[in-house]
């Protein structure tokens, strides 16, 4: 059987879901410390040179590979969102509509993505969206298949996807070239992962 047909994250808003086992990756999604590496500051970074890019009225499409099912599913793409909504204020132009994609295996809950709960929280006046000029899409299936026509996307999000390399030859991920990047950037972080887990799982 093909793993991409049975993997997934535990789905439902349950005790042992996802959504209820996720606060990790929350909070270091949600951090910014001015660490160089982190998702604001990088976003901050490669921003300006995206949207200089631009055409006037152009719809701007982002994705997130390997959205899972959860609180902070809409957590990195409405980090970039507000980003590029900011230089466009700087510069006075008129509002961008955006498409999002949130992309995961078949397998993913998305119907806890796209449950009114989870919804209403994310979209709306008082959400992190703007219905009015964001449109959300749900689209299953493998990122190493092709899923979206050439020259489609202006932003690519993943995270906490590093694991998954293994999928890549031997020379790109097991090999010296690999591994000492891996190791020069992780290896400088592991004492602050397991002390931020430890926190999580030690509260009450």
């Amino acid at each position: 059987m093909k793993v991409t047909k049975v993997l997934h994250m535990n789905g439902g808003m349950g005790d042992a879901s996802y959504a209820k086992n996720s606060l990790l990756q929350l909070v270091n999604t949600a951090q910014t410390k001015g660490d160089p590496h982190d998702i604001k500051s990088i976003t901050d970074e490669a921003i300006p040179s995206l949207y200089n890019n631009l055409s006037p009225r152009e719809t701007i499409c982002i994705v997130d590979l390997g959205c899972s099912a959860g609180p902070n599913t809409f957590l990195p793409v409405s980090q970039l969102i507000q980003t590029i909504d900011k230089e466009r204020k700087n510069k006075g132009h008129k509002s961008l509509e955006f498409h999002v994609f949130l992309n995961d295996l078949p397998s993913n809950d998305f119907n806890t993505i796209f449950h009114e709960s989870l919804w209403k929280k994310n979209m709306g006046e008082d959400g992190l969206f703007d219905p009015a000029n964001c449109f959300v899409t749900g689209v299953a299936g493998s990122f190493y298949t092709r899923l979206f026509p050439s020259n489609s996307l202006h932003f690519v999000h993943s995270s906490y996807s590093l694991h998954w390399l293994f999928k890549n030859s031997w020379k790109y991920n097991m090999a010296k070239s690999f591994r000492s990047v891996a190791v020069s950037h992780f290896g400088h972080n592991m004492d602050k992962v397991f002390h931020k887990y430890n926190e999580v799982i030690a509260r009450p």
